[in-house]
């Protein structure tokens, strides 16, 4: 059944997907800050995946999870780390000055950015791809919140950052089947479940988080859904071009995507444009982000013709997002008017508080 928990107020990403380039910097920022120690090697607590693509981990859109229209939880797949994640890999480095062959220490078959940049259809013709970053959705009605039978998954009342128990957790599993996204993980070293906790440490001190705080292009937008002068509350609310991935899975997810709008026109057999033509089909960003998806681009589309007549769009604007400092709208203060007795999970959020981006060993 659903297990729809309510919070004071919620953070809420918004990521431009227009403006992505697939750097995976901000991968490295998470990894670094947050997944590398033992048990945590084949973690990516944030991934960014080529669509179309199988994605990370493998197939993860059609594994199950998440709740139907009568809100019952729908039955789940859990991946297994060899097929499904990808078993962590090194290469021998320091045997290359040898003259050794350069290869890796396993015969992987799997693994994260697996189908990078394959995207579909046929070059140069009619081929497309482009780049989707994930992080939990820190849901208002959270699928993994919801299977577990322990109750060790719970959402902050501060502002509804969804973060797992670390004392009750037995491992069970089930979060992982009941999260349509994935986005929670098993630490086989330690038998308990982990998953992207938004940085919260860093968000008490008014600090954005690690991946957001590194992403070269700037796609990432970080506060409350509740600021209604915040550039969160204006893609989301006001103007309604942001908007969450696979709604159906009914988990209300707070992470939101600005779909992609233009690119470039499909060739004919001649190689030249084919006017009005779109490589990406429709179809497939509805499938991605709910039939609103028209709407949110058509209204993109027009604030471009409007600011090319007038020269102003406070939405081109907040998009374009000219400071980087102003993509992010945090309160320090506003949690020190709350008695936080959340306990870490583990010495790194501690030794992560107050660093812009630090790996933390």
């Amino acid at each position: 059944m659903s297990a729809n928990v309510a919070s004071k107020r919620q953070l809420a990403m918004v990521m431009d997907l227009n403006k992505c380039i697939g750097c995976q910097t901000c991968t490295v920022a998470c990894k670094t800050q947050w997944t590398n120690r033992n048990g945590r090697d084949y973690m990516y607590w944030n991934n960014v995946e080529t669509f179309p693509g199988a994605g990370y981990p493998k197939n993860w859109r059609t594994s199950g999870g998440g709740f139907d229209n009568e809100g019952n939880l729908k039955e789940g797949v859990i991946p297994e780390i060899e097929t499904g994640y990808g078993t962590p890999w090194d290469f021998n480095h320091e045997d290359l000055a040898k003259g050794v062959e350069f290869k890796a220490n396993a015969a992987p078959i799997w693994g994260p950015n697996w189908d990078e940049d394959q995207g579909a259809g046929n070059f140069p013709s009619d081929n497309y791809f482009f780049y989707i970053p994930r992080i939990c959705n820190h849901c208002d009605n959270p699928g993994c919140l919801a299977s577990c039978p322990r109750d060790a998954i719970f959402k902050r009342s501060q502002d509804g950052v969804v973060l797992v128990d670390q004392e009750r957790c037995q491992g069970y599993r089930f979060c992982i089947a009941g999260c349509p996204y994935k986005k929670i993980y098993f630490n086989p070293k330690i038998s308990k479940s982990e998953k992207c906790i938004f940085c919260f440490p860093r968000i008490e001190k008014g600090l954005p988080t690690a991946c957001a705080q590194q992403c070269v292009g700037r796609i990432r937008f970080v506060g409350f859904l509740d600021d209604e002068e915040g550039q969160v509350y204006k893609l989301v609310k006001k103007y309604k071009v942001a908007l969450p991935l696979t709604p159906q899975a009914n988990t209300g997810p707070n992470v939101y995507y600005v779909p992609p709008v233009a690119g470039p026109l499909k060739f004919d057999a001649n190689g030249k444009p084919i006017p009005g033509s779109d490589r990406i089909p429709p179809e497939q960003l509805e499938e991605l982000f709910g039939k609103e998806v028209h709407a949110a681009i058509k209204t993109i589309k027009d604030e471009m013709e409007i600011r090319k007549a007038t020269g102003k769009s406070e939405l081109l604007d907040l998009l374009i997002a000219y400071k980087h400092s102003d993509m992010f709208r945090l309160d320090a203060g506003y949690y020190a008017h709350h008695n936080n007795s959340l306990k870490p999970v583990d010495h790194r959020y501690d030794a992560g508080k107050f660093t812009s981006f630090k790996a933390v060993h």
